[in-house]
This record gives C-alpha cells, sequence and structure tokens, in this order.
C-alpha cells in the first residue's frame, strides 16, 4: 500500500477569466496533518473542494487512497469536510445530527447508536445527545460538526477554517483537541487557515499558496526559518526584507549584500547556488536582531547604528523600531529583560544579527 493518502497532479481551475489554481501538484501523506495556507483567494479553498468533489477540475487529477475520483460525486469519496459556517440541522438533536450521515448511507439501524456515541465520546461530547444546536456553545457545536464528519470514518479529513469564527481562546483549545483527535484516529487532515500562527502549531507540513499555485512545501520549522520565497517570509512571521545585490559567496558560507542603492552591507548566509551581482532580497526575522548598547558605535556589516523611533511593550516581548543613519527601518523583537526595559524611544542604538539569520532570497 501506498503511504500516500492524496495525490494531486497539475489542477487547474478557472471561474470566468481568473485563473484560481494552476497546475497544482502536492503529495498527501497518509496520516499526516497537512496546513493550506496563504492570504484569501490564493485558491486553498477551491482546492480542498476539488479534493471533496464539491467542485471540479478543469485540468489534472486527484487520486484518493490510490483511486482516481475525477468522476466520483462527493458522496462517494472517503472524505468528509468540516466547514466554518458549521450548517448543524437546528431542529434535530446532536445525535441525530451525527447521526444523519449514516442514515443516508443507509447504515444498518443497530449499529448507528453505538457509533454516534463513540464518535460523541470522542469529541467530548457524551451526555449531550438529546440537546438541540441551539443549546449549546459554539465550541460544543463545532465538537458536533466534528462528530458528524469522523462517524463515517474517513479516510481524509478536510476542514475549511473551521475554527476562524470562533474567538482566540476557545480557537487554541479547539487546535489542542483537533491535534489530539488526529493523533488518535490516524486519518490524514487537510486543513485550510489563513492564520500563520495556527499552521505553524498544529501541522506536520505546510502548503504555503499565493494566486492560485503553492510557493513552499515543508515543515513549520523550514517554511519559517528557511522561506524560499519573499512571498513565504513576509507571509509567515514578522520579517525584516531588504532589496540589494549579492556579492559572490566568501569562504566562510557567507556574502555581502550590498543594499539601499549602495548605502550599507549586510552580511549573510549564501544560498549555494548564488552567483555575484545578482538581484536578491534578505529577510530577517525581528527576533533575531539584537541591540547593542549605544558605545558600540564601530559599523560593519552585521549590524547598522540608529536611533529608536519606536518602542512598544507586547506582553511578552518589546517591540523596538530603529531607524538607521540614511533612513531604512529595522525592526527587533526582545525577550523581557532588565535591559530591554531600560532602552528608551530616542536612544542611540547598534541593531545586530548574526549572518546565519539573514536568509538571501533568490525569488
Amino acid at each position: 500500500m501506498s503511504d500516500l493518502s492524496v495525490q494531486i497532479r497539475e489542477v487547474s481551475k478557472r471561474f470566468g477569466a481568473t485563473t484560481v489554481l494552476d497546475r497544482v501538484s502536492l503529495d498527501i501523506r497518509r496520516g499526516e496533518f497537512l496546513s493550506l495556507l496563504g492570504p484569501s483567494g490564493c485558491g486553498k479553498t477551491t482546492l480542498l473542494r476539488i479534493i471533496a468533489g464539491f467542485e471540479h477540475a478543469d485540468g489534472g487529477s486527484v487520486q484518493i487512497e490510490g483511486r482516481d475520483v475525477g468522476g466520483q460525486p462527493a458522496y462517494a469519496r472517503s472524505t468528509n469536510m468540516i466547514f466554518q459556517h458549521l450548517a448543524l440541522f437546528p431542529h434535530m438533536s446532536v445525535f441525530e445530527n451525527v447521526a444523519f450521515g449514516l442514515r443516508m448511507k443507509k447504515v444498518a439501524g443497530d449499529s448507528i447508536a453505538p457509533r454516534v456515541r463513540k464518535v460523541l465520546d470522542l469529541v467530548q461530547l457524551k451526555g449531550f445527545d438529546d440537546r438541540l444546536p441551539d443549546q449549546l456553545s459554539g465550541g460544543q457545536k463545532q465538537r458536533v460538526a466534528m462528530a458528524r464528519a469522523l462517524v463515517n470514518d474517513p479516510a481524509v479529513l478536510l476542514l475549511d477554517e473551521p475554527l476562524g469564527a470562533l474567538d482566540l481562546q476557545l480557537r487554541i483549545q479547539l487546535q489542542a483537541e483537533l491535534r489530539r483527535l488526529h493523533k488518535s484516529l490516524g486519518s490524514t487532515f487537510i486543513f485550510v487557515t489563513h492564520d500563520q500562527v495556527e499552521a505553524i502549531t498544529m501541522s506536520d507540513r505546510i502548503a504555503v499558496m499565493n494566486q492560485g499555485r503553492i510557493i513552499q512545501l515543508g515543515t513549520p520549522q523550514e517554511i519559517y526559518e528557511q522561506p524560499r520565497a519573499r512571498f513565504v517570509a513576509n507571509f509567515v512571521g514578522h520579517t525584516n526584507l531588504f532589496d540589494g545585490r549579492a556579492s559572490a559567496p566568501a569562504g566562510d558560507g557567507t556574502c555581502i549584500v550590498s543594499i539601499d542603492e549602495g548605502r550599507a552591507q549586510m552580511r549573510c548566509a549564501a544560498p549555494r547556488d548564488l552567483q555575484s551581482a545578482t538581484p536578491v532580497a534578505v529577510a530577517l526575522r525581528y527576533e533575531k536582531v539584537t541591540i547593542a548598547p549605544a558605545e558600540d558605535r564601530a559599523v560593519d556589516a552585521s549590524g547598522f547604528p540608529g536611533v529608536v523611533r519606536e518602542r512598544t511593550y507586547m506582553g511578552g516581548f518589546i517591540r523596538l523600531s530603529v531607524a538607521t543613519d540614511w533612513g531604512r527601518e529595522i525592526t527587533a523583537d526582545l525577550p523581557i529583560s532588565e535591559s530591554a526595559r531600560s532602552i528608551s524611544e530616542g536612544a542611540r542604538v547598534m541593531a545586530r544579527w548574526s549572518p546565519a539569520d539573514a536568509t538571501v532570497l533568490l525569488e
């Protein structure tokens, strides 16, 4: 048996003159939690709906569990979907909402109740059988939707921003519950979200999408720490971005990038295929910037002198916006400490970084 649960090959979709998916290919492993991450309109929900059978691709193919499902209706596929708008039947009890899919599939009547109660127990709704949806909290309604999707034992569970309408604390709680469910069931989960934190904390892998294409596929750590494109670096996390031209790599694996029309230079980790004088972008995460004392005035390729323009207390860290001597702004997120607390607006400082933390982007 293949270790792939879903295989997507060259899938395209257009709505009128707009290309929503542009020859997307993706292999999703059996039992993994994969997130489709991207801004509104990037094609992630359309791709999910094509996998589910609610939309038809204009080109390409989709295989689920080794079978081409191009001609199969949604009800015949080994998938189930949870939507942001739960669409629970308001006149049906929790039990009947969950049992509905089993009854539609004409499952034997004597096996329905055990299956419904087993899945209600799994989503921590034991004893809620007789309640109506309007007697439930938002989180409980979401659990009913999960139970309704899981009761048919799908090989692939599709989740279209199911937590988007919930408040922050409840969303965090249900994120943990979804991960617990995923680990206990061993099913393949495909999760659509525009929330980078949600994707990073929940996923085994993330496919970052933009304008109908997958820009980068990797683990959360790879996506965050090793972005391969400007869009990924800018969309995931908080990043200082600099445009410039790179020198040829030095023997120590670093290169010098000249930025802002030669006003400053940055020492960065050099990608293997870097050519001299190549136009590049440099991504430097806020938390990778350190602030040196004002008296450390030496200017080198791994630091910029400047003045703290703005200081913001962010709860778990302090964010500093530093205006360099030639007008460039660089942002640093500093852990709470006495030295960080002592830095005030207007202070003269050095913004520094390790070359290994400055990522050169060729796209």
